[in-house]
């Protein structure tokens, strides 16, 4: 696989600090959108490693959906801030937290895969 190693841990800290911030019902910063984005990218970058190593489509699929739910989150604070998220998603920080604790147990299985990532 892939050396994804860097990427793995951009998700594992952006999942972990940016519900700590929403959590914290700290306003909303311009770094945070910009980790979002880069985010995004890492996220490709592992979904891309998933596919061209094969064999990890059940994998994949978790990976993806898990990430998409963390995102849908994430997406709600970076177009409307902390305001736009609470109207939104005010009501179910446990379910984010949920989504968020999902995402990071699929990140540990990727770390896993063949012992090439640690």
């Amino acid at each position: 696989m892939l050396d994804v190693i860097k990427s793995l841990d951009r998700i594992t800290w952006n999942t972990e600090h940016h519900y700590a911030h929403i959590a914290a019902q700290h306003d909303f910063i311009r770094a945070w959108a910009i980790q979002f984005e880069m985010g995004y990218t890492d996220f490709r970058v592992v979904q891309m490693a998933l596919q061209l190593d094969g064999g990890h489509h059940d994998l994949l699929a978790r990976f993806a959906a898990a990430y998409d739910k963390v995102y849908d989150y994430e997406y709600a604070f970076v177009a409307g801030g902390l305001d736009g998220f609470n109207k939104q998603f005010g009501s179910q920080l446990d379910d984010y937290k949920t989504a968020a604790d999902d995402l990071l147990k699929i990140v540990d299985e990727i770390r896993q895969i063949n012992g090439t990532v640690k």
